[in-house]
This record gives structure tokens, sequence and C-alpha cells, in this order.
């Protein structure tokens, strides 16, 4: 377990979107951008009881960091930034 500043990201705005580095679509419930030195692509974490997959990673996303992603920008503001304790489930 490790205590992680968990920020939120939406749908981005580029010729991506919800194209993350592993090829997979972001999904809302399931995505989450890391610091891949910290958490390695692929790996499943627990977070406030749900199982999410570190499928992302992002410019801003350095060390003790994810982000969660939701579908639409206005959700990500309403779930704000929080810290939280963070369970390595598999790598």
């Amino acid at each position: 377990m490790v205590s992680l500043l968990l920020l939120t990201t939406g749908p981005g705005e580029d010729q991506y979107g919800r194209l993350t580095s592993t090829g997979a679509i972001a999904e809302e419930g399931r995505t989450i951008a890391v610091d891949k030195r910290k958490i390695k692509l692929g790996s499943k974490v627990q977070i406030n009881g749900k199982t999410y997959v570190a499928e992302d990673v992002g410019g801003g996303v350095k060390g003790k960091h994810i982000d969660i992603f939701y579908n639409t920008h206005s959700e990500t503001r309403d779930h704000g930034v929080e810290r939280s304790e963070v369970y390595l489930i598999q790598s």
C-alpha cells in the first residue's frame, strides 16, 4: 500500500481522444494513467475499493500521482483531487 495523489482526467482534446499509450480505449471505471517507473502499464490497482488498470501515462503524471479517467470534463471537476491509499493487486 502506498498513499498517492489522485487527479482526474477526461477525454483528450487532441488527435488521440480516448486512445491510451497501451492501445486500449480509455474507459471510465477502469483506466488510470500512471508513472510507469512506479507502476507498470497493465498493472491492476485498487483505489477506494475499486479496481483499475494502468493503461496510460501522461506528461504530468510523475511519481506518486495517478490520473483516474472519467467520461466528461464536468465529472473530473466533480471528483477533483484527493490523496488515497493505493494497493497493487497484479503487476
